[in-house]
């Protein structure tokens, strides 16, 4: 699989305010197809292809809006691709042909969802980016022990550049002296890309709930000021100026002598 380059046409061409991206990808390395949709590199939607039907990144889209590539238009495309990867596939066999490969070291990060503290469950998310070709392998350890319980893994997002990323979350309970490690592996590669996750500087569950009292405090002072301003406001009299002025007409009775 080899990544495109995207050139712009020459001539004055303004950045645009938002980018709207559709990938569609073959591959003899699982996923062997993908398809999704995407805004300023982060992901709208996704094809699932064993059930024909799109799926949204998050629960408040709608995949079954118009602008979703029906069905139909999809399985072409996936007969195309496929056929110009059999070609490819084929060229590639012959002893003197090479073609081009460009690939990516994949980036792995590990971080916690919420902030850290021990012995309360919490999330730790691993983030692997510069992802090309989109295929690899995540493994978690605990303190060199392989972790399977608790795992669930993401599609591959396309991103800017036509890179691609993976995310792979394990629902844990943080202990002093507990050592996670998230452990990627692409197809080809000897070498695994490796991160490292240890519990450091937990927040005090006791600081959390003093603080939490307060801002709740700080916030029942300020609404208390407020309230007594507006009252003060609404008793102060007005001044001359502010009174309204009542025209009143006299008239004058003479009586004779």
């Amino acid at each position: 699989m080899q990544r495109p380059v995207l050139e712009m046409p020459p001539g004055n061409w303004e950045e645009p305010v938002h980018w709207f991206s559709q990938v569609f990808f073959c591959q003899r390395d699982s996923p062997f197809i993908g398809l999704a949709q995407g805004l300023d590199g982060d992901q709208l939607f996704w094809f699932d292809f064993p059930n024909s039907s799109w799926h949204a990144r998050l629960p408040d889209f709608r995949p079954e809006v118009s602008s979703r590539v029906p069905s139909a238009n999809v399985s072409a495309q996936r007969e195309f691709c496929q056929d110009v990867l059999s070609v490819l596939s084929n060229v590639s066999n012959f002893p003197k042909v090479q073609l081009p490969e460009s690939k990516g070291i994949p980036q792995v990060k590990v971080f916690t969802r919420e902030p850290l503290e021990l012995g309360k469950s919490n999330t730790l998310i691993c983030s692997v980016s510069n992802l090309f070709p989109p295929s690899a392998t995540i493994a978690w350890a605990w303190n060199g022990e392989p972790v399977t319980q608790g795992v669930s893994t993401t599609q591959v997002y396309p991103v800017g550049g036509l890179d691609f990323e993976l995310f792979s979350y394990l629902e844990v309970t943080p202990q002093e002296g507990d050592v996670y490690s998230c452990s990627v592996q692409t197809p080809g590669d000897v070498y695994n890309s490796l991160a490292y996750w240890v519990p450091r500087d937990p927040v005090p569950s006791d600081f959390l709930e003093t603080l939490a009292c307060g801002v709740a405090l700080a916030v029942g002072i300020l609404l208390v000021i407020l309230g007594i301003i507006l009252i003060v406001k609404s008793r102060v009299p007005r001044s001359a100026a502010e009174e309204p002025v009542l025209s009143k007409d006299v008239s004058v009775v003479t009586w004779p002598a």
